[in-house]
């Protein structure tokens, strides 16, 4: 089999010609991507790295990840408004690279994804059961804990999932507004304990400043850099983003900055508020407030975290289904997972099939270990979509850019070296589980990709690929168009 790269142009047509309802405008999609951001990491995880690896220097640890971000994301601006695909960094690799380096980008970005969903939706069980027991009502720990925890399924998790998977079945026109306010319940969350937090602030909490030294800066930067993941899966939605080349990488940059701000200024407050010694528990913005007495604050915060978890979610199922049509329209996952929905104009084969995944791995599985796959991968994918647009730009250079990066090489390259630096930080046992998944993806290549990839089903439009009430539309034989 010849490792060969797919004609730029059958893309640009396949992009251009999408059914897909184009309804993401730059509130919609910054408000996705801040939604994605803003999760577990400033609910959980701000706390426990400045506890255990960078004291109040994880100021800098934030800063630094979200630089690396940054410069990420504006590789990814150049990318999306030139070719604006739902397949992200796999249709990027098939074109500036192959096939193979196809595949493997878009099967990293599925572990991605579904482990982020399929964890997140783990810490969304914690903070329920704690809500929960705090008025009163206790649900069986049999049922709230997967068989490694001592439970036998981690049911809210699980119900969770599909309730978010059934919501985006209804279309983005729709599950938008659903997402639009979740995120907006969180951002208001966090300002409410930024308000009344930073009333109890002592500046003698920031001494040591850097308790752990510079290693501790950067080994935190590595922790908390997990905490960025999300504004990658704005690229997945630039078929159905208007005005893709200029919205995109606004949107891009836009929840990049409010994010980082929102970080670095929790981070300040909290460990200014206690010792940061104290801040190793998984609920540290509700700890805080409790600490000084805001009793109710925190049971809002905790409140607020229930429901705006969902966002990330959202944000993250959309995400893989979005890769899933997209392999499968080359031929790489079987053709069907492609099929859109006819009225609300959704790949819901996808949905279901990443919904499913993510709720059966959230219910019995020991995701911790598996959610190291997030951030080696995606650190992984970064690195490709920075070489990407030097290849493209010395291969390509006639391609329409509206969004071209400024001082040549120098961002790209500097955003593999941010890379490169943040995956020597990562443990072993990161390393072998995301090798782990490769194999997996490496057989399914082997054994079914490499048989079914074709380059002109791959440019089929979506009108071929439509569902009405459950019955799917005739087949288009290979190397049909529309």
């Amino acid at each position: 089999m010849k490792n060969s790269r797919i004609n730029i142009d059958l893309v640009l047509k396949n992009a251009k010609d999408s059914k897909r309802e184009r309804t993401l405008g730059l509130f919609d999609l910054s408000i996705m991507g801040i939604g994605a951001i803003i999760g577990t990491g400033i609910l959980v995880l701000t706390g426990i790295v400045a506890a255990t690896a960078a004291g109040p220097a994880v100021i800098i640890s934030f800063l630094i990840a979200g630089f690396a971000s940054a410069v990420v994301g504006l590789c990814y601006s150049e990318l999306t408004t030139s070719i604006p695909n739902s397949g992200s960094a796999y249709v990027y690799a098939w074109v500036a690279i192959g096939q193979r380096m196809a595949f493997l980008a878009g099967w990293t970005l599925l572990g991605v994804y579904i482990t982020t969903t399929a964890t997140v939706a783990n810490g969304w069980t914690g903070y329920v059961k704690a809500s929960l027991s705090e008025i009163g009502v206790n649900l069986p720990a049999s049922l709230m804990a997967s068989p490694s925890n001592g439970g036998i399924i981690n049911l809210p998790a699980v119900l969770m999932i599909l309730l978010i998977t059934l919501i985006l079945t209804r279309g983005t026109s729709e599950s938008k507004i659903f997402n639009n306010i979740l995120v907006m319940i969180k951002l208001a969350v966090i300002l409410l304990f930024i308000f009344v937090a930073v009333q109890n602030v002592d500046s003698s909490n920031w001494t040591p400043f850097m308790p752990f030294g510079v290693q501790g800066i950067f080994s935190g930067a590595s922790l908390v850099f997990f905490t960025f993941l999300g504004f990658d899966a704005l690229a997945t939605s630039a078929e159905e983003t208007k005005n893709v080349q200029k919205t995109l990488p606004k949107a891009i940059i836009i929840s990049l900055l409010v994010v980082t701000t929102l970080y670095i200024v929790v981070s300040v407050i909290m460990t200014g508020v206690v010792s940061y010694r104290q801040l190793n528990v998984p609920e540290s913005m509700a700890y805080v407030l409790m600490a000084k007495g805001h009793n109710v604050a925190a049971q809002i915060v905790s409140v607020g975290a229930i429901i705006g978890i969902l966002a990330v979610v959202y944000a993250f199922v959309y995400a893989a289904s979005n890769i899933v049509m997209s392999m499968s329209r080359g031929g790489f996952l079987p053709r069907g997972l492609a099929k859109l929905n006819q009225s609300s104009k959704s790949p819901n084969r996808a949905l279901w099939l990443i919904g499913s995944i993510g709720a059966i791995l959230a219910g019995i599985s020991n995701v911790k270990q598996l959610a190291t796959i997030s951030n080696v991968g995606s650190l992984c994918v970064f690195f490709l979509i920075s070489l990407i647009v030097i290849l493209l730009r010395r291969e390509q250079p006639d391609l329409q850019r509206p969004f071209k990066l400024p001082l040549g090489y120098t961002i790209p390259i500097l955003a593999m070296l941010f890379c490169v630096i943040l995956l020597i930080s990562t443990t072993l046992d990161a390393w072998i589980t995301y090798l782990i998944w490769l194999i997996i993806g490496g057989l399914i290549f082997m054994l079914y990709s490499r048989h079914h990839v074709d380059f002109e089903q791959a440019s089929t439009q979506d009108e071929n690929l439509g569902e009405q009430d459950g019955e799917a539309a005739p087949e288009q034989s290979v190397g049909s168009h529309s």
